[in-house]
């Protein structure tokens, strides 16, 4: 596991914070991600479908970081397509 095992999901989401992302019902994501296992797992899937629950993730002043958001996946060790196809949704949502 390496470094990752030591890495929290709260460190991740600050890192897309600090990128300029803005996440809605941020609350509810954090309390889903606390809540499983591999909270990696539960980040893609909440990514990818979590608008039922208010989850979206926004640009929040047309002023993201793609160099800031690649090295926070980086940092945690997601694979390169659930970054690419998150960055594309930040891009979709403008």
């Amino acid at each position: 596991m390496g470094s990752v095992s030591t890495e929290s999901f709260d460190e991740f989401l600050d890192s897309l914070k600090a990128a300029g992302i803005e996440i809605s019902n941020e609350r509810e994501l954090r309390e889903r991600l606390a809540e499983a296992q591999r909270w990696r797992f539960a980040f893609a899937t909440l990514a990818a479908n979590g608008h039922q629950l208010g989850i979206r993730f926004q640009d929040a002043s047309s002023g993201v970081n793609d160099a800031d958001i690649h090295r926070a996946f980086a940092r945690f060790e997601f694979p390169a397509k659930l970054e690419n196809s998150f960055a594309a949704s930040l891009r979709a949502a403008h």
